[in-house]
Parts: structure tokens; sequence; C-alpha cells
């Protein structure tokens, strides 16, 4: 197996491509061993300086403190990553604990959900990252990023400049976007 590895625009994250499926349940992030069983997950987070990892369909992203250099972690991740996947197992992850809420949801709720899965997700995943929505109030979208864009310096601008404007486009209501951390 080769895993590719591809830079992102958080310098302490690093995108893992495995070549095969990693979750079947859509994006799910960790960041503490407790959270899982699953091996692989446990072991990276095991790794001196990782802070956390996202997973995706077909990539893990892996957060790491700034104070590790990547040269000193990536080939440990790596082989974890191929050890995993050469026991025979078809993918890392297959059941979310959290659904997600899309039932009670008024007319504005739905069309910015809408909007973040269809224009803005897409776009968040190509770095190694996820977007989700979280509240709506007098004008305000609350939004959790996670994976690579999770403490990213750039996401604030990303948030400003492309998720609110593009919110505030098709909908006028949308006043203000404000990141959350979970």
């Amino acid at each position: 197996m080769f895993v590719q590895t591809l830079n992102t625009p958080n310098p302490n994250s690093l995108k893992f491509l495995p070549g095969e499926k990693v979750s079947l349940s859509g994006p799910v992030e960790f960041t503490e061993k407790s959270q899982t069983s699953n091996e692989l997950i446990r072991n990276i987070l095991s790794v001196n300086g990782v802070t956390g990892i996202f997973l995706s369909d077909e990539f893990l992203s892996v957060n790491k403190n700034s104070d590790k250099d990547w040269n000193e972690i990536k080939h440990i991740i790596i082989s974890f990553i191929n050890e995993y996947y050469s026991s025979g197992k078809k993918h890392v992850y297959e059941s979310s604990k959290e659904k997600n809420k899309t039932e009670n949801l008024d007319e504005i709720e739905e069309k910015i959900i809408k909007i973040l899965e269809t224009k803005i997700r897409p776009a968040v995943a190509r770095d190694g990252g996820d977007i989700k929505f979280k509240e709506y109030k007098d004008g305000k979208v609350k939004v959790e990023m996670q994976g690579s864009c999770s403490g990213c310096p750039s996401s604030t601008m990303t948030l400003k400049q492309g998720v609110e404007n593009l919110l505030k486009h098709y909908i006028p209501e949308v006043t203000e976007v404000i990141p959350i951390n979970n």
C-alpha cells in the first residue's frame, strides 16, 4: 500500500490518503483516545505531538501541535495506516455517535445547511477539513470547523470572506458567521 500525503493550508495538519475507504459514516473527528476503541485512531492519537484526527470518506487529516515537526512523526503515522489496512481491514470507521439534526429546522436553517453541504463542504474537504452547521439565531450562523480547518490560521479568513459572503449572498437574513469550538 502506498499512502499519499498532501499539505493543507494549515501547517499543523497533514492529509493522508490511503487509497482505501476511510469512513463509511461521513466526516468524524477524534481528539481523545477515550472517544473510540478503534486501534488505528488510538495509535495515531498516541503519537507524541498529535492533537486530533479527522476522518472523511477517503482521507484522514492529522493535526499536530506546533512543537513537533512533520518529519519526526509522518513516517510513524504512515506505518500505522499501512499496518492497519494490511491486516485485512477495509475501512477505519463505520458508525457515527452523532446524527445530523435535520428535524425541526426552519426554512432558513434548511437553506443554510444546503449551501454548506453543496457549495462549501466540498472545498473545505479538499483542504482536509469539514464545516458543520450548529445554530442559526438572530441572523448569526454558528459553525464548527473540523480537521485541518480547526485551528488553521487561514480559517478565519475563509469563514469571513468565503462562507459568510456566500451565505449572505444566498440568504439575506444572514448577518454573520461565527466559528465555535466543540
